[in-house]
């Protein structure tokens, strides 16, 4: 443990202290959880930042929205306004965060809503829009008020929740025991490389209860795309190669993207910014300076689905339209048991509410 973190351990305890007896008044049910006559799932993790729940959500988007009316659901962090917000195909991250504006901009046809009060925002959507079949609650895990049915957690295989410890001599938002309330947990960014013999230990350290499913999650990006036109790509494998690359992120966790870009691409010089970075124009010349520095033509400037979207409005999107930007999307895929997972989900969203209500 470094000196900080020893340092910063009382605080730690006082924080593990009040977040454990908030948790007790829930389960005394002295606070209230409120309840809904819709199909709701969390995503959410005991840490803060960093284990990839957008692209999660992202993938129960996809698994859903061919044969299910749904919406999402987050908080919008670092948006500029206030209260129940819904996405429209003129929204930008100012005005409902950056992570929505992805689900929107990636998914036009589905309701994409923010609020900081979740049982609100449910209440709004059933309010004011077409009732959907189920909502997705996106990192609402903590949010006890609204009882979501089917609560997924996430925790990154390197940087395991286990091993972790409370706020702020960690990053853990809650204690350890709270992956009991999880229906399903997911372990993300698995390593390709990952033995079998690791992962069942790590399935023995990690003692899933018997109502409990386990997942293994790997991330797989995707061809570069142009900030510019997404008809645009550059492929990974046979001429990444070529170019020397100016990468700047706004994420929680960019080390598997640097790692990842560093395998094919000649050179890659990372510029990172905290999570959720709001860019300015001054960022985008000191990014511009960064690449003119780079001797030789084949260069570009790539950052991550999340970050451009907080690039897309006004001057900031017509500064990075002078850069040769490229994004890479990424996506999640399970190691293995896909189809259990699915099922899993599917099964749940096909239940009689009522009848899923009254009996389970």
């Amino acid at each position: 443990m470094t000196l900080k973190k020893i340092l910063l351990f009382p605080f730690a305890v006082l924080y593990g202290i009040i977040t454990s007896f908030r948790n007790l008044l829930y389960d005394w049910k002295i606070l209230k959880s409120k309840s809904f006559d819709v199909h709701t799932i969390c995503v959410g993790n005991l840490s803060v930042g960093g284990t990839g729940k957008t692209p999660h959500v992202e993938y129960l988007i996809k698994l859903l929205q061919s044969d299910f009316k749904i919406a999402t659901l987050s908080r919008g962090y670092k948006r500029k306004t206030s209260g129940f917000v819904q996405a429209t195909s003129s929204s930008n991250a100012l005005d409902i965060g950056d992570e929505p504006l992805q689900y929107k901009t990636k998914n036009p046809n589905i309701d994409v809503c923010v609020d900081a009060d979740r049982v609100n925002g449910v209440k709004k959507i059933l309010e004011f829009l077409d009732p959907p079949k189920v909502i997705l609650l996106d990192d609402a895990f903590q949010h006890r008020a609204l009882n979501s049915e089917l609560k997924i957690v996430i925790s990154e295989f390197t940087n395991i929740f286990l091993n972790d410890c409370m706020m702020p001599s960690g990053t853990l938002r809650e204690s350890k025991k709270a992956i009991n309330r999880a229906d399903i947990i997911i372990v993300s960014k698995t390593p390709e490389k990952t033995t079998a013999v690791e992962i069942r230990n790590l399935i023995k350290d990690l003692k899933p209860l018997a109502h409990q499913q386990l997942f293994f999650t790997w991330l797989k990006y995707g061809e570069l795309t142009s900030f510019q036109n997404n008809q645009e790509t550059i492929d990974t494998l046979n001429d990444l190669f070529r170019y020397r690359i100016v990468l700047f992120t706004g994420i929680g966790n960019p080390a598997p993207m640097r790692t990842y870009l560093k395998e094919y691409a000649s050179d890659v010089k990372h510029i990172e910014y905290s999570d959720h970075y709001q860019f300015t124009l001054q960022d985008i010349i000191e990014i511009r300076a960064e690449l003119d520095a780079i001797e030789g033509g084949n260069k570009i400037v790539v950052t991550t689905e999340k970050d451009a979207m907080r690039l897309r409005s006004g001057d900031l999107q017509d500064i990075a339209n002078t850069l040769p930007l490229y994004v890479l999307p990424i996506e999640v895929d399970f190691k293995d048991k896909t189809q259990e997972f699915n099922e899993t989900i599917i099964n749940y969203v096909r239940t009689n509410k009522f009848y899923h209500k009254k009996y389970s």
